[in-house]
């Protein structure tokens, strides 16, 4: 790796860490030596890179610090194409036009070369139908970020229709249509709804008590529970 790249990569790194990260852990994400890393660090303090810590504690960069203008690994434009090509062809019209609109925001900072690989990227996305849907994505996702309950009309497996109201946790994306994993008050368990199989979903007024984090991580709880449950009897 040139050298150039490894002083980006430990940017990176130091982007991503949530905490001061060692020498050592650099180190060996990028195959080096410690004191190679020792030496890098040094030369971005020189640069005026605002990175804080010291050898055998750690180091943290600064908030706020702006990188020059965006470079990227041939792995990373095909994973940025890839999976705005993805949004761009299963998202509703909403989120479909906000990948275009990234890519197109990613070839206005990168070099020329990186930009002709975003238009002419190794990988592609297999056409679909898009899910026959009365509801909007675009309502829940707004649902989700307000914190705000939503009130729904479900059809069930064997076609009873009934009324809900669900705290909604997130919406997952699949190549024949979208699901709600949310709250459910009627349940008071966590559930999955089709957004195929709902015939309405009104924003409510009322908060959810939970804030986003906590409500996720008991979602994220029950789930891995109920996975738990069933390996043990299959075993």
């Amino acid at each position: 790796m040139r050298r150039a790249d490894r002083l980006f990569e430990i940017i990176q790194l130091l982007r991503q860490a949530r905490g001061p990260i060692s020498a050592d852990a650099i180190a060996l994400q990028l195959e080096v030596s410690k004191r190679t890393i020792y030496r890098d660090i040094a030369s971005l303090m020189a640069q005026r890179v605002p990175v804080r810590g010291e050898a055998g504690i750690g180091y943290v960069l600064e908030k706020g610090f702006d990188m020059p203008p965006l470079m990227l690994t041939e792995d990373e434009i095909d994973a940025a194409a890839l999976g705005a090509h993805w949004v761009a062809t299963r998202g509703e019209p909403e989120l479909a036009a906000a990948a275009k609109r990234l890519l197109a925001k990613i070839e206005a900072v990168v070099p020329e070369h990186i930009g002709l690989a975003l238009r002419n990227p190794s990988t592609s996305i297999a056409p679909v139908e898009k899910p026959l849907e009365t509801i909007s994505a675009t309502e829940l996702r707004k649902a989700i970020r307000l914190r705000r309950k939503v009130r729904i009309g479900y059809r069930a497996d064997d076609g009873t229709v009934s009324e809900r109201t669900v705290w909604p946790v997130l919406v997952g994306y699949r190549d024949s249509g979208r699901i709600l994993a949310a709250w459910c008050e009627l349940r008071e368990a966590f559930r999955y709804f089709r957004t195929d199989r709902m015939n309405a979903a009104e924003l409510l007024e009322e908060l959810i008590p939970d804030r986003q984090p906590s409500l996720r991580l008991r979602w994220e709880a029950a789930m891995s529970a109920e996975r738990k449950k069933y390996a043990g009897a299959d075993g």
